[in-house]
């Protein structure tokens, strides 16, 4: 069983519209579309959408069909992603995508869910090389495969040379997501619960760990402001 979460309840003031970010639309589909639709490319059964800010509006502009967790207060992709926990499950897999990253494709998803399941990961980050990885979480390698995600302001030097970087997509056992939920904290300067601490947690765990590389690093492309906006819908024609 394969399920898919996507994230879609945050506000995207940057974008400075009183709209959710989701459902500004490129190539006349708002963005949360095309995230419903790589999620089910890439062989998703069932895909919930978590809704938070003006959720009433993005659901309306959804016409495909998904199930909606609600978000009440947004304190973080971990927290995010529990309101969804009766949707997870202990069966199967999930694909967690954003609302916000039109350009990524079934393709690169099924190729991050082969290797999941070919190598029996409890959680496998899809992660992309970037020239200028700069603002990026930054993916620590070992021998065994992923030591760590360590964020721009928490990188030291060396850190910060890594052009590997998370694209904030993940494949995750469910079973194991779950558990890994229960145990994050808020102990940060946002005082948010976020979702790559639950990596570690799975690692502990001794599940096994890793980041896939996307072929096209385009896709990891987020929409923040009415700029990326335009860039993503020209890379879009362009396709």
């Amino acid at each position: 069983m394969i399920k898919a979460v996507i994230l879609a309840a945050g506000k995207g003031t940057r974008m400075k519209s009183d709209k959710p970010k989701v459902v500004h639309r490129v190539m006349g589909r708002p963005m949360v579309h095309y995230s419903i639709k790589a999620a089910k490319d890439a062989g998703a059964d069932k895909v919930c959408v978590i809704v938070g800010y003006k959720a009433d509006e993005v659901k309306a502009v959804i016409d495909e069909e998904v199930s909606y967790a609600l978000q009440e207060e947004q304190l973080g992709t971990g927290h995010a992603v529990k309101c969804a926990a009766d949707f997870i499950g202990n069966e199967g897999d999930v694909i967690i995508l954003c609302g916000d990253t039109p350009l990524v494709t079934g393709e690169t998803l099924k190729k991050a869910l082969w290797g999941h399941r070919r190598n029996g990961n409890g959680v496998t980050v899809i992660s992309a090389i970037l020239d200028d990885p700069f603002g990026y979480g930054r993916i620590i390698r070992d021998e065994n495969g992923l030591a760590r995600i360590v964020e721009q302001k928490d990188a030291d030097e060396e850190e910060q040379k890594v052009c590997e970087v998370n694209s904030g997509m993940y494949v995750f056992n469910c079973s194991a997501l779950l558990k890994a939920l229960d145990m994050i904290s808020n102990d940060n300067a946002q005082g948010e619960y976020y979702l790559p601490d639950t990596i570690e947690i799975i690692k502990n765990m001794g599940m096994r760990v890793d980041a896939v590389p996307m072929d096209n690093a385009n896709e990891i492309l987020g929409v923040n402001t009415l700029e990326q906006l335009k860039a993503a819908e020209d890379i879009m024609k362009e396709r």
